[in-house]
């Protein structure tokens, strides 16, 4: 039997804005399943069986910056990313979801093995940077906040 649904990952990100800024990361390509394409993306990652969404958010931010002390401020947006997720049994699509957060100011960035630099962006130069992954939608959105 042919199944007709698409089959998702639920992943969570973290818009972190800091003085009309936003923090962006470079992926490693060594890192990255599949597609090797060096490409900017926001902290976060897939939520595993038994966690929940803000639970994840805190342990992905935490694992790729080293910061624990992190507000999440509220829902931003939620779509399907651009890029699709290799497993053992063919591509499965990528779904998205993302929250406004805020770090403290002395908050010291620890990176780790998944991303090869941060840069705090701005919203245009953001919008630049994350079309690889970020369907048009989001990019657009970007836009509209009023920091």
């Amino acid at each position: 039997m042919l199944m007709k649904e698409e089959l998702f990952h639920l992943g969570v990100k973290a818009l972190i804005i800091n003085d009309n800024r936003i923090l962006i990361l470079k992926t490693n390509p060594e890192e990255l399943k599949g597609d090797k394409t060096v490409h900017w993306d926001l902290p976060g990652g897939r939520v595993k069986k038994g966690d929940d969404i803000e639970t994840t958010l805190r342990k992905e931010v935490k694992e790729e910056l080293g910061i624990e002390d992190i507000e999440i401020v509220g829902h931003f947006d939620s779509f399907i990313s651009n890029l699709k997720i290799p497993t053992d049994n063919g591509y499965v699509g990528l779904a998205l979801i993302v929250y406004i957060c805020k770090i403290k100011n002395d908050s010291k960035i620890k990176l780790s093995f998944e991303h090869t630099e941060y840069k705090w962006a701005s919203i245009d130069e953001a919008k630049k940077l994350l079309i690889y992954k970020y369907p048009e939608s989001f990019i657009k959105k970007l836009s509209l906040i009023k920091i």
